[in-house]
């Protein structure tokens, strides 16, 4: 259960303001049905997260705990640098919903946007930690819909109402904090 919590916690906060969020947000501006854009996030956010949750799975079998506990510390707290690092929607979101339809096209973008995306690091990493990796890729996936379903039908009302900087700064600090327990000793 804490692996559960930990991650649902941890992306909830690191998607608030990424990129992601951002084409979320476009997303449904665009397209303005709310179902078919939740469901494509869904599906795209499960599969991005199980592929990263099995990849950190498989680092930490292989690496070997002293090892992985460097390589986690570190990590933890280079996404607490990167968490300081303001998102800004890249301009290569789709233009419309070509063939694909509104599912399909949020499914791919989404999958697309979220490859190498703080999220999809932070499973890896989780999912290296903690040995239910199946309950990071649940919990980061709670996690991201969190973060994503209330912008997808309030939009732009709650991204306006939301202190980015400050939700950014206490991510900041919860993957600092991680990355120090990492490193001098956090045992499951």
């Amino acid at each position: 259960m804490e692996a559960f919590l930990v991650a649902t916690g941890i992306v909830a906060l690191a998607e608030i303001g990424d990129k992601t969020q951002l084409l979320s947000l476009v997303l449904a501006a665009r397209f303005r049905r709310p179902w078919p854009i939740v469901w494509g996030i869904f599906v795209a956010t499960l599969a991005n997260h199980a592929l990263a949750g099995a990849v950190g799975h498989w680092v930490m079998r292989v690496l070997g705990p002293d090892v992985l506990r460097w390589v986690l510390g570190v990590s933890f707290i280079a996404m607490a640098v990167w968490m300081l690092i303001p998102d800004r929607l890249d301009d290569d979101a789709p233009a419309a919903a070509p063939r694909l339809g509104v599912f399909g096209t949020t499914l791919l973008a989404f999958f697309l946007a979220e490859m190498g995306d703080k999220t999809q690091v932070a499973t890896v990493a989780l999912a290296a930690q903690y040995p239910q990796w199946l309950a990071v890729v649940a919990g980061t996936t709670l996690g991201m819909m969190l973060a994503n379903a209330p912008v997808v039908w309030f939009g732009d009302r709650l991204v306006r109402r939301v202190p980015i900087r400050l939700v950014h700064g206490v991510s900041a600090l919860i993957f600092l904090a991680l990355g120090v327990l990492a490193l001098f000793g956090w045992d499951n």
